[in-house]
């Protein structure tokens, strides 16, 4: 939200200065982002060029003498302006001052061979315009030897402030100082509207429609009028916050916009056809709307329309077809309320933003439906001339301000801040809420400009930032005498330690978009429609991610494409498999591309290393399980994976037959195809949200590891199996022959020959057993192999090598 210094001052009568204003204003709560205040034209002063003659060694260049107005001889200038002449009235630059829109600063030079102190200046050199065909041309009445900043209304500081949104009133110059007219530092001025003497009624009739989009409407007729530009410090002011000044009838609409919060727009009356309807707009209905851009409208956006169609998109964007322009000499003037969330989903969906929808989605004051058409029409007359029309209002049944029941003792309790009674209710007064009552609970009605005010928390906000949040005492954190308990969740500890541990191996941390092409997306599972995007803010960004591993193939990728071929990336963030809550998934995922292995350098012992195969994303993959809590020992490794890796070069990593704690290996080259990337490459992705808490938690008294006083034991075994057998099944049936007793089992020698059979081969196995509650005796041992035998060969066909 831009205005300008003078711009306030017509609503808040104050002697503070613009620094005092700006500190007040950002501790109550509007931030000031930045402040223009046009100090580098203060040296610019109005001055007269008396003669011009001919630069005797330059076609192009004239020898002025200027006569400054300071009461000192008239100085010399060299000139090369088409329009430099004796007698022009302009801006004059003396010897070192800073002149913007060249960037140099001024001293005093000889331009082929005749001296210059100082210059005549152009618009563009000002940074005014983008003028610069001739240097400024002031009227013969401009005063000479003052200031050219201060004649020309340059000298007045703009000030932006950054609203948060929910504070509509914030949104116009008058609700800005309201706010500085509470907090003490003035008078609130120039509110009142006196309402215009209508001659007749309006012949344009409003009929709504669709009540529930458009709760009130006001429409008032004035003929001839004539249009031409609006007056010079009207246009001034909009040139300040940034709007292009167009006709005196578009020009009120803008200023009104912003000096009351208050969108209007005109249509001229001779283009309208019949009476005015408020509607939803019919599907694939069409308009051509003022920015020259033809819209297709659906059912769910609301319009004004006529006879002929659609003329205006409501509280968003008038119609081209009814603009107003140098020939109207009727016009009529709209203003109504619109629904802000209609209005919301309207300009996000066709992509426009405007003023007046900014306004309209925040919620607009309703009570000045028709004041705001008053005072539309008031300039209309002042600046047009025109005979005026009733007031035709259609819809509106009058606002029911909320009643909030007010606990003034909240105050201290919620903020700290100690306010006398008095002062919270006179605070509140000022911002024109309504107290009524005299005890310790009061009823607060809230104006109809404050539709964020909901309950008594709100109306503390008022009172303490009114008050001044630097009267909150700096308090210490209190000490507690235990030790604070767990603050990060499981998922957020996990988080850390699987970015930690694949920091640790080389891998590099990205940040990729959660929405990716439709066609990313089924290339990794996704594509349904619980996934799509109802607005997308981008055709390749239409579905919510199923899969991290789109957006690092393509990061990956675009590095290479700039000569970076080995890199190793990882994000640890959410997928989704649906639009509910329980549907989205914490999962860490890397890719490598190149010959990026784990010590990122490309090379090793024997020479230049090779590509990143499959192994080195199951390496990956284990360390993030591993930092994540999962019992690494007992994860089960199966070949193949989703379809997007390669079938052969693939693996899915389990915890038991049912849960799936990852999956790893080499990109299928279709899926690089559907990327657009070239491999090697390969990834992997586990589930951090998947991987089971720890059944024992240690304490100071029972640890987790429980020692045993016996010693441990190693016994080897060999087995002969059908070389199709994988070593990891019989590990586990090796395990699975006494869960109490054997602790480990490792895989020590693999082994096929002629003397094992055809299609044979030999798997030697090194079991760790661990006595926990006696010394095992030769029987106990003898029977424990005697089922680690039968384990086996019951789930894998193997029998005991002679």
């Amino acid at each position: 939200m831009k205005f300008t210094f003078s711009w306030l001052k017509d609503h808040l009568e104050t002697d503070a200065s613009l620094a005092e204003i700006v500190e007040r204003l950002t501790a109550i709560g509007l931030e000031v982002e930045h402040v223009d205040d046009k100090a580098g034209l203060k040296p610019f002063v109005i001055a007269k060029v008396l003669t011009a003659v001919q630069h005797p060694d330059a076609d192009r260049l004239r020898v002025l003498t200027v006569d400054t107005g300071d009461g000192t001889p008239p100085v010399q200038v060299v000139c090369g302006a088409p329009n430099a002449r004796a007698g022009l009235i302009g801006a004059f630059a003396a010897p070192g001052t800073y002149v913007p829109g060249i960037d140099v600063t001024l001293s005093v030079g000889k331009i082929r061979g005749v001296e210059s102190h100082g210059m005549m200046c152009s618009e563009r050199e000002l940074e005014i315009s983008d003028e610069h065909n001739g240097i400024i041309d002031l009227p013969e009445d401009a005063p000479v030897g003052t200031s050219f900043a201060a004649y020309a209304h340059l000298d007045d500081p703009v000030i932006e402030i950054n609203l948060t949104p929910n504070r509509p009133d914030a949104t116009s110059v008058y609700g800005i100082a309201r706010d500085l007219a509470a907090s003490g530092l003035g008078r609130l001025i120039g509110g009142g509207i006196m309402p215009h003497a209508g001659e007749g009624l309006c012949p344009i009739k409003v009929t709504i429609e669709a009540p529930e989009l458009c709760p009130g409407f006001a429409l008032a007729l004035v003929t001839g009028v004539k249009n031409g530009p609006s007056p010079k410090w009207l246009q001034q002011r909009l040139i300040a916050i940034g709007l292009r000044p167009i006709s005196a009838l578009v020009d009120i609409t803008n200023y009104v916009t912003f000096d009351r919060g208050r969108p209007l727009h005109v249509f001229d009356a001779k283009k309208v056809a019949g009476n005015v309807v408020v509607r939803r707009a019919k599907d694939g209905e069409t308009v051509l709307a003022l920015d020259g851009r033809e819209y297709t409208l659906t059912p769910e956006m609301c319009v004004i329309a006529d006879d002929n169609g659609v003329e205006s998109i409501a509280g968003i964007m008038g119609g081209e077809h009814s603009g107003c322009d140098e020939n109207t000499t009727d016009v009529l003037i709209e203003s109504a309320l619109w629904d802000p969330i209609t209005t919301a989903r309207t300009g996000r969906a066709l992509g426009i933003i405007t003023d007046a929808r900014y306004r309209f989605e925040r919620g607009v004051d309703p009570e000045f439906m028709v004041p705001g058409i008053e005072l539309a029409t008031k300039l209309v007359l002042d600046f047009c001339g025109g005979t005026p029309s009733e007031i035709e209002v259609a819809g509106y049944t009058g606002h029911k301000p909320k009643v909030v029941t007010f606990p003034l003792s909240e105050v201290k309790r919620l903020t700290g801040i100690e306010v006398p009674k008095a002062e919270a209710l006179r605070i509140l007064t000022r911002l024109g809420f309504e107290p009524q009552g005299s005890g310790d609970t009061v009823k607060v009605k809230v104006p109809s400009w404050r539709p964020d005010v909901d309950g008594k928390a709100d109306l503390v906000e008022e009172v303490m930032r009114i008050h001044g949040v630097d009267n909150i005492l700096a308090q210490p954190l209190t000490s507690h005498d235990a030790v604070n308990g767990k603050i990060l969740t499981t998922l957020q500890v996990r988080t850390r330690a699987a970015k930690r541990a694949l920091a640790v191996r080389g891998m590099m941390e990205a940040v990729t978009w959660s929405f990716i092409p439709a066609k990313h997306a089924e290339l990794f599972g996704g594509g349904q429609a619980a996934l799509k995007l109802a607005n997308p803010i981008a055709a390749d960004m239409s579905d919510m991610r199923p899969s991290l591993l789109p957006g690092l193939i393509a990061a990956a990728q675009r590095n290479a494409d700039k000569g970076i071929g080995d890199v190793a990336l990882f994000e640890v963030s959410g997928t989704y498999e649906g639009n509910g809550a329980d549907q989205q998934r914490r999962v860490a995922a890397g890719v490598r591309r190149g010959t990026a292995k784990l010590d990122g350098s490309g090379r090793s012992w024997a020479g230049n290393a090779g590509p990143v195969g499959v192994f080195d994303a199951k390496a990956d993959a284990i360390a993030a399980l591993e930092a994540c809590g999962a019992p690494v020992d007992r994860l089960q490794i199966e070949p193949g994976g989703p379809a997007w890796y390669h079938p052969g070069r693939s693996g899915t990593i389990k915890l038991g037959p049912k849960t799936v704690l990852g999956t790893f290996g080499e990109f299928h080259p279709k899926t690089l195809d559907g990327l657009d990337a070239s491999g090697p490459i390969c990834g992997f992705e586990v589930f951090v949200d998947a991987v089971p808490e720890p059944k024992a938690k240690p304490t100071r008294t029972k640890p987790k590891l429980e020692l045993s006083p016996f010693q441990a034991v190693k016994r080897d075994f060999a087995f002969v199996v059908d070389r199709t057998v994988e070593a990891g099944t019989l590990v586990r049936a090796a395990l699975a022959a006494d869960k109490k007793l054997v602790t480990g089992v490792s895989v020590f020698d693999v082994f096929e020959g002629a003397a094992l059979g055809a299609a044979k081969k030999s798997i030697a196995i090194e079991v760790s057993i661990q006595p926990v509650e006696k010394t095992l005796t030769d029987e106990d041992f003898e029977a424990l192999a005697k089922r680690i035998v039968e384990n086996v060969n019951k789930q894998t066909g193997g029998v005991l090598r002679a």
